[in-house]
């Protein structure tokens, strides 16, 4: 999960084909610690079909506007620098949830893949 160091560096983490997740969190955030231990665990499981990367919602609150992001910790999939489905919420999330997201997030991808060769 590769940690955004500029709006620059996020708007081109986003652009790709292979559909990114952008997981926004803060250090003082009880919930976002919360999935800090599985959180690795989950991502190499689907190193190969999701990019991720982590974003600060404090260091980057334009970012957090840009995307409504009300609550945390929160996912959003991007696809080609559209934004494709969220998670957001206040709301405690667990592993089960995190993965059911992200498995839509795929099937998604796929797709919109197969629509644009079409």
């Amino acid at each position: 999960m590769t940690p955004i160091q500029s709006v620059e560096q996020f708007d081109e983490a986003i652009a790709a084909s292979k559909p990114t997740v952008a997981l926004f969190k803060a250090d003082w955030c009880k919930d976002c610690h919360y999935i800090d231990p599985f959180m690795p665990d989950v991502a190499a499981k689907y190193a190969d079909r999701i990019t991720f990367v982590v974003v600060d919602r404090d260091a980057f609150p334009e970012l957090g506007e840009r995307y409504n992001v009300l609550g945390i910790p929160s996912f959003i999939a991007f696809r080609e620098g559209r934004e494709t489905m969220s998670f957001i919420s206040k709301l405690r999330k667990t592993r089960e949830e995190i993965e059911g997201f992200l498995d839509r997030v795929v099937q998604v991808s796929d797709e919109l893949a197969k629509a644009s060769r079409e």
